[in-house]
């Protein structure tokens, strides 16, 4: 979030050399409305491209094994635009290249959610899923998954085949 203010604060200094470039330049002044008026439109309109395109950005960046699974799109009051073309502002990732299988029941996958926030550090939770059965347990909080496919401290949770997250799992590894 920082980074996103000196961002404003450096686009905001440029927009007033440039004002004040131009009005020396012209050798007329020019109107005292416009530089307040080119300040606001510049700076709300770097905090929406900032906004949208912090998705694809991030995105860009990650290893091909990384799959999104889950891209969270939001509006908010504070966010009026977002009303018209909700933006992303978080997802849910995983890693196919760190996947692990039981070797003594291949169905059976362990991998870690990645879960992406704007302005949060990123976290990771460790998953199981049963792919043969279509479901997901969360290993986060003290539960653990014994490669006889035994679930202790959590419990499975029943998922759609379709998945896209038990889908990007079981495929990976």
């Amino acid at each position: 979030m920082l980074i996103d203010l000196i961002s404003l604060i450096a686009l905001g200094a440029l927009i007033a050399c440039v004002y004040v470039a131009v009005n020396r330049m012209t050798g007329r002044r020019l109107p005292r409305w416009l530089l307040p008026a080119a300040l606001g439109a510049g700076m709300i309109g770097f905090a929406v491209w900032n906004e949208y395109t912090w998705y694809s950005r991030v995105t860009a960046e990650l290893p091909d094994s990384v799959a999104v699974v889950l891209p969270v799109r939001e509006s908010s009051f504070w966010r009026p635009w977002s009303y018209v073309v909700p933006m992303v502002t978080r997802f849910i990732a995983v890693d196919r290249g760190a996947v692990m299988r039981s070797a003594q029941r291949p169905g059976l996958v362990r991998t870690d959610a990645i879960l992406v926030q704007r302005w949060t550090p990123t976290q990771r939770v460790p998953v199981a899923f049963d792919c043969t059965a279509a479901r997901r347990a969360d290993l986060a909080g003290g539960a653990d998954l014994a490669a006889d496919g035994t679930l202790t401290g959590g419990d499975w949770v029943a998922l759609a085949p379709d998945d896209p997250f038990m889908l990007a799992a079981c495929q990976g590894g």
